[in-house]
């Protein structure tokens, strides 16, 4: 494990390859799995009720589900607000291509320039996943491993990308651009021995 300011970082940060191959997995982590996308507090009140420029990117399925049951959903099982999910599991705000590959209507206003916000964090951040400790106030950075990425890290591999060097924009995003410098420093020094 690194330390860097009570946030406990995994060694597989480091160590792990990894970038996203969406030809291969076509976006299966927006559909796949138990909850929605994690929320932080200031994501929650953003997408509860989405912007236009959000909606106007889904279908009508979507559209038609955020507007009678909102963006966010409390999931009681693991006590966390996330992105809503449809009934088959897919989150309310993906949309699939023609060529089948999904893409996050969030993170496609933003990069369109229609909306100031990008995806969820936990999005962004994906492979890693924050834990956050309430009553000893560190954070711990996991890569939460998920056979659907395994073209990911054959990617990864082949392109010698680290996964915190992938996640590079993201880890900036949420902790600056301090944490990011310290932790490149750490895994440098880490890689030497």
């Amino acid at each position: 494990m690194i330390l860097i300011d009570e946030i406990l970082v995994s060694d597989d940060l480091v160590k792990e390859y990894f970038h996203c191959n969406l030809n291969a997995c076509l976006g299966a982590c927006c559909w796949e799995g138990d909850y929605g996308a994690p929320l932080e507090d200031s994501e929650v009140e953003l997408l509860k009720n989405p912007d236009q420029e959000i909606l106007k990117l889904l279908d009508d399925t979507s559209v038609n589900f955020i507007q009678e049951h909102g963006g966010v959903a409390e999931f009681k099982e693991n006590k966390s607000l996330g992105a809503n999910v449809l009934p088959d599991g897919k989150c309310v705000f993906l949309k699939k291509e023609k060529n089948g590959i999904s893409y996050c209507s969030i993170e496609k206003a933003h990069a369109n320039g229609t909306i100031p916000y990008n995806k969820p964090i936990s999005c962004h951040l994906y492979p890693i996943r924050v834990e956050k400790n309430e009553h000893t106030g560190f954070e711990a950075l996991n890569y939460d491993e998920w056979d659907i990425c395994n073209p990911a890290c054959s990617l990864g591999k082949s392109l010698k990308m680290p996964m915190y060097k992938f996640c590079k924009d993201a880890l900036i995003r949420k902790y600056g651009q301090e944490f990011y410098n310290a932790l490149d420093d750490a895994a440098q020094y880490s890689n030497q021995k």
